[in-house]
């Protein structure tokens, strides 16, 4: 299992919408099912049970997870997981229970992934302190693999909008330890092409240089994410931008409404051309990124890009500063910067703005 540094450092990011609450009514089906520890681990190493890792490391300290393993092996009862199954491919989604079932596939493996250390028991009272997977009695390993975990099982009936109510729950529901970030859990309850494109194209040079250090929460993927929905999709806007965001990312999950080659070259023209005019105050008004004016530049300057390259800098620059000083625009990334209105109002205050542009 491979391990990703990341930086401790994030940009700082002014967006209202972080605050946003998605107000939904759902129908969802449920129910139980009991897994033995051994199928459990042996679905997640096959895959058919999908952790999410969100780029962190196992959080769980050793003692931790070695009590959980003990309470299976003394039969104590343990918390239940929840999942969810993909439509499509049957398989199941972890939506809370993500340490429990590290701790029992790297106990079964002998080594933490994390580190590299040995999967030892460790700070116990009991006969099993010390202990590791193929050094368990033969009766004890047999305890250990037929122990139940209760998972409960959801789907959403309604809206049939995709997966909004999968994202709420796992919103509420998931203890992992860190408070998840929205575009962490989009990028498990949406895994697949589209999810690595947006990480790929996050290492895009120029955007780097705009950004900053890569978001260990995934928010500049979620920034490049926004620019795309914005962009294609800016006619079907409906706030909140949250559920918004959520429907474009599970829609063109595997590049059903925009292509891996279209997606690419778009964002790719665009943030190089800001990178190359603006520098890096593009995007802060003031000191921090505002993601407001960072959408509304996105989306103006790919419209004008539409008809061809943009050779007057000047001009460039004297329409960029004469944007951040009308009130309408102003007002329309500060305050409200969700609402249909101030997200229609900034978008074609900046494309008016770069339009003519030589």
């Amino acid at each position: 299992m491979a391990i990703i540094k990341i930086p401790t450092k994030d940009a700082k990011v002014i967006d209202e919408a972080e605050d946003e609450n998605i107000a939904s009514n759902y129908s969802i089906t449920s129910y139980g099912l009991d897994f033995d520890v051994d199928g459990l681990v042996k679905r997640i190493i096959r895959k058919d049970i999908f952790v999410p890792q969100f780029q962190r490391e196992f959080v769980w300290n050793r003692k931790q997870a070695s009590r959980f393993i003990e309470s299976l092996l003394l039969g104590l009862p343990v918390p239940g997981i929840f999942l969810s199954r993909e439509r499509e491919s049957q398989k199941l989604l972890v939506i809370d229970g993500q340490q429990r079932l590290f701790s029992l596939l790297y106990f079964y493996e002998g080594i933490f992934a994390d580190s590299g250390e040995e999967f030892v028991l460790t700070g116990l009272k009991t006969k099993f302190n010390g202990k590791k997977y193929k050094t368990l009695l033969p009766e004890d390993k047999r305890k250990l693999d037929d122990s139940a975990i209760h998972a409960t099982i959801i789907r959403q009936d309604e809206p049939d909008d995709g997966d909004s109510s999968i994202y709420s729950v796992f919103e509420r529901l998931n203890t992992g330890g860190v408070l998840l970030q929205p575009q962490e859990i989009r990028g498990a309850l949406y895994h697949g092409a589209f999810n690595d494109l947006l990480s790929q194209l996050s290492s895009n040079s120029s955007w780097r240089e705009l950004y900053g250090l890569e978001s260990p929460r995934k928010k500049d993927e979620e920034l490049i994410l926004r620019f795309f929905a914005l962009y294609f999709e800016t006619g079907s806007y409906k706030q909140p931008m949250k559920e918004f965001l959520n429907n474009y990312m599970g829609g063109n999950r595997d590049f059903a409404l925009q292509s891996r080659s279209q997606l690419t070259d778009v964002f790719s023209k665009v943030i190089e051309v800001i990178e190359k005019y603006l520098g890096t105050r593009a995007f802060k008004p003031k000191t921090a990124l505002n993601a407001a004016v960072y959408d509304s530049l996105m989306v103006g300057v790919a419209r004008r890009l539409e008809k061809g390259t943009i050779e007057d800098r000047i001009e460039f620059i004297r329409q960029y500063d004469e944007l951040l000083k009308n009130s309408a625009y102003v007002d329309s990334t500060e305050t409200g910067t969700s609402s249909d209105r101030n997200v229609k109002a900034r978008i074609e205050l900046a494309t008016e703005a770069f339009k003519n542009i030589s």
